[in-house]
């Protein structure tokens, strides 16, 4: 992926090595919105020796939703890893303030934190490595332990830059929906709705920040050409092995539709190809399509 040389955003808050944020639990409950819930209930396992199930019910908001004193930041390193992660915030930044200009709007961008171990949320209780990248919608902030992408490698063979920047859009595609407003209709629907029922709405809003983050790539690489041979395909392995079929066949080994919230490895795939081939946000549709 090229990206060196091109503006990096100054939207990010640095709190790693600022003590963790204090606080302790996973304390999440409804209020966040992260590329797979299941990918990490599999990493804790994995590193912690936490069964999937018990972080899985954390996260469903058995663990209480305590409230931290967030750590201070600082201004945010100089070292490659950071600045990459700076400038694919530009990069959204970009491409997002024109769509929503195209489309008569303003678009207002989220602030991204890096931290390491924890840190404290504004609304979302603690935030941890272990659950990996998510959007809190109530501050409007995307929050990253960069070891996450470490751990994607080790654990599931995918990596790359592009694939770290694909992680990137797909929670800034949260925001979008969040400033569009779908996130808190699909919130007071989910409140409404059977488990199964709140389980496919949670997928076709996760699909649709898939499409959203293809639509971020088609659109940023026609003003800055950042992608390189093998990129897209490397990010489609990406979506692939984060796919709830796939993770649930190497947790448990069997597949249980009806417990999805994110969508297969072939849904997650086919939306953010659709993305990335249109551009179109319309296309981005995943609530009225009759085939996922």
């Amino acid at each position: 992926m090229r990206w060196e040389g091109d503006r990096q955003s100054d939207n990010v808050e640095d709190r790693r090595g600022d003590g963790g944020g204090g606080g302790g639990g996973f304390g999440f409950g409804g209020g966040t919105i992260g590329i797979g819930t299941i990918v990490i209930a599999l990493l804790g396992s994995w590193f912690f020796g936490v069964s999937p199930t018990t972080i899985l019910s954390l996260l469903s908001g058995g663990g209480g939703s305590q409230q931290v004193q967030q750590a201070p930041s600082h201004p945010p390193a100089s070292d490659r890893e950071t600045q990459f992660v700076r400038t694919v915030l530009g990069y959204t930044e970009d491409t997002w303030t024109k769509i929503f200009k195209a489309g008569g709007a303003t678009y207002s961008p989220p602030t991204l934190v890096l931290y390491s171990g924890r840190t404290g949320t504004g609304g979302c209780g603690v935030g941890q490595s272990a659950v990996g990248p998510f959007y809190c919608p109530a501050d409007r902030k995307v929050y990253i332990d960069l070891t996450f992408f470490r751990m994607m490698q080790q654990r599931f063979k995918v990596g790359g830059e592009f694939t770290q920047a694909y992680v990137i859009a797909h929670e800034v595609g949260h925001h979008v929906q969040n400033l569009l407003g779908i996130s808190g209709k699909v919130d007071r629907m989910r409140e409404r709705a059977s488990e199964t029922e709140a389980n496919a709405m949670s997928v076709r809003l996760e699909l649709q920040a898939d499409c959203f983050a293809g639509v971020w790539a088609y659109h940023t690489n026609q003003a800055k050409q950042i992608i390189e041979s093998g990129d897209i395909e490397s990010a489609l392995n990406a979506a692939s092995a984060i796919g709830d079929d796939a993770l649930q066949r190497q947790s448990r080994g069997e597949v249980v539709p009806d417990s999805f919230t994110h969508g297969s490895s072939a849904q997650r795939v086919r939306w953010f190809k659709r993305g990335i081939e249109t551009g179109s946000v319309e296309q981005c549709n995943t609530f009225e399509a009759r085939q996922l």
